[in-house]
């Protein structure tokens, strides 16, 4: 790593293109660290970038794609020439930096968190608020929201990295060596924990709220209850070292009972709340309503109604108060040299390959579904149908699909983040939120802009039931999924209802490994058509990587002998 600093001036933020290297620039826009962060505007101009970073160029280093294709419920998929996503399946290295974007994209945001950490305590805001209370409630919201920022930068590289250079001030040392496991989750908690005591506690009242896509106290608390149970079961199940604390950076730690606490805040007092219908929350179950016709029979006869998202469907049902945290997405073009990375391409690359129907649009035809899933998943729970998309079915719609267009084909999408279209008036099919949205490009690879879940209230409940053992959590995600019976806490039973809520979620792959199931999950053959031709395929996922990919080799060189290479790769 090269101790230099880098300057954006275009966007008058500091950021980081890489732990390990910053750039001399000169400061043309005449705003630096001391110039800059003295106004409200300043830091929601600022903030911006912070959130800007979860965005990746390659496509790999996006998270939920990264974790759902090394999940055990989901294949490798495309066509013959995806042969990188059929590596990631099978635990192989596509390219020696095949996940570096994740890694420099978070570092990116850790500097910008960090400088909004530093100067947002020093800046006075009082002219620009009625009150000096109300300058001072911004100043805890910004400041909490940074530190909820960047411990969510530092989680996503821990889940897949381990262990990482923690680098906790702007003007920090770049050349640290990685810090170990224990010591980045402990630095993570720390963030969380002081985020949620310096946010203010404001209850969700109405959806779309003006700080949609936001942070805020109850997203800490539900991250910081992800964390501990990553953490816990991580070092007992993985490193075998069994804990049931969660370190704290500074000294202390945190126990179930601490996070149950947290969760307890979160249920009593954010007024988040689950959506009458699982199906609600996905955009297909807008489609019956909004072609004026019945395209999706089963759909149609369930009265079901998209919850909606930044009010696009403001007269159907209450809003979504579940959604608590989700990475927003809108439209490309390929004009613009940002190419189509602002795009929900986990929804194109999940489509359908070689196919367009409606009202299931095109898509690579990666991730495909593991059968087995399928297969053990009890019809009379609507999340099966709700999750799954079935092929060569006439009630949904998918009677037209021709198969042998890709690899690993099951018969089985993805629903909840698949391609959705419908026809227009003048009868052309048309994704659906190109025509919410009015957008004028209808390239079938950029017109994704839902949004991506990395948060909601189901989750909560869930965690609550599992930190606390016992089934009250998971009875009521278990009503609201379609009035299933109650069931007594076991963690057998956790297990598969939170298989069966967040499937396809970027979720599952990480409670495979924090259980230690990941060793076990990979032994059966599966029956898939490539290309036509009929095959057995069977994941081979490698114990001694320990469920971690590799530190991006540039990284490596780079740090010139700081880093060693993650186990087995």
């Amino acid at each position: 790593m090269k101790n230099i600093k880098y300057l954006i001036a275009i966007s008058a933020l500091f950021v980081a293109t890489s732990c390990e290297e910053y750039i001399d620039t000169e400061n043309i826009s005449e705003k630096s660290l001391d110039t800059f962060y003295k106004t409200p505007t300043d830091i929601d101009e600022a903030m911006a970038g912070v959130y800007n970073a979860i965005y990746t160029v390659n496509i790999h280093s996006e998270e939920q794609m990264a974790a759902n294709l090394m999940d055990n419920m989901m294949l490798g998929g495309g066509g013959a020439d995806d042969k990188t996503a059929k590596w990631v399946d099978n635990f192989e290295d596509p390219t020696e930096d095949t996940y570096r974007d994740l890694w420099t994209q978070s570092y990116k945001g850790i500097a910008r968190a960090n400088a909004i950490i530093e100067r947002t305590p020093v800046a006075n805001f009082n002219t620009y608020f009625t009150t000096p209370a109300e300058a001072e409630a911004f100043k805890k919201q910004a400041i909490g929201e940074a530190l909820f920022m960047r411990a969510f930068f530092y989680f996503r590289m821990a889940k897949f990295f381990g262990g990482v250079p923690l680098i906790t001030t702007f003007e920090g040392d770049r050349k640290v060596p990685r810090s170990t496991y224990t010591e980045t989750y402990a630095q993570i908690a720390a963030d969380l924990k002081l985020a949620i005591e310096t946010m203010p506690a404001t209850p969700v009242t109405s959806i779309p709220t003006s700080s949609y896509g936001h942070a805020n106290k109850w997203v800490a608390e539900a991250y910081l209850a992800r964390v501990y149970l990553y953490y816990t079961g991580y070092m007992t199940n993985i490193e075998k070292q069994a804990t049931e604390t969660l370190p704290l950076a500074g000294g202390g730690s945190l126990s179930a009972t601490d996070v149950a606490g947290y969760l307890n805040d979160c249920i009593a007092n954010s007024g988040h709340a689950l959506v009458s219908d699982f199906r609600n929350l996905w955009p297909y179950s807008y489609l019956n309503i909004a072609a004026g016709e019945t395209v999706l029979p089963w759909a149609d006869t369930e009265n079901l109604s998209w919850a909606g998202q930044d009010g696009l469907a403001p007269t159907f049902g209450t809003g979504n108060k579940e959604s608590m945290f989700v990475q927003r997405f809108s439209f490309g073009d390929w004009g613009w040299s940002n190419g189509n990375i602002y795009t929900n391409r986990l929804a194109l690359f999940n489509s359908i390959r070689g196919q367009s129907l409606v009202p299931f649009g095109e898509g690579w035809g990666w991730c495909t579904v593991n059968p087995k899933l399928w297969g053990n998943w009890a019809d009379a729970d609507p999340r099966k149908k709700g999750s799954i998309l079935q092929v060569g079915q006439a009630d949904q719609r998918t009677d037209g699909y021709a198969a042998g267009k890709g690899d690993h084909e099951t018969g089985f999408f993805n629903k909840k983040y698949t391609s959705v279209q419908y026809p227009t008036a003048a009868g052309a099919n048309v994704g659906m939120f190109v025509q919410l949205y009015d957008w004028s490009n209808t390239d079938m690879q950029l017109m994704h802009a839902q949004d991506f879940i990395l948060m909601r209230y189901a989750d909560v409940l869930l965690m609550h039931s599992e930190i606390t053992k016992t089934a009250t959590g998971m009875n009521a995600v278990r009503q609201r999924a379609g009035g299933l019976p109650p069931v007594g806490y076991s963690l057998a039973a956790l297990k598969e209802e939170r298989l069966h809520e967040l499937a396809f979620e970027g979720l599952h792959w990480f409670d495979l490994v924090r259980w230690g199931d990941v060793e076990t999950a990979f032994n059966d053959p599966i029956p898939v058509n490539n290309s036509g031709t009929a095959a057995n395929y069977t994941a081979k996922y490698r114990t001694e990587t320990k469920g971690l990919v590799p530190i991006p080799e540039t990284e490596i060189r780079l740090a010139n002998g700081d880093y060693n290479q993650n186990p087995g790769w």
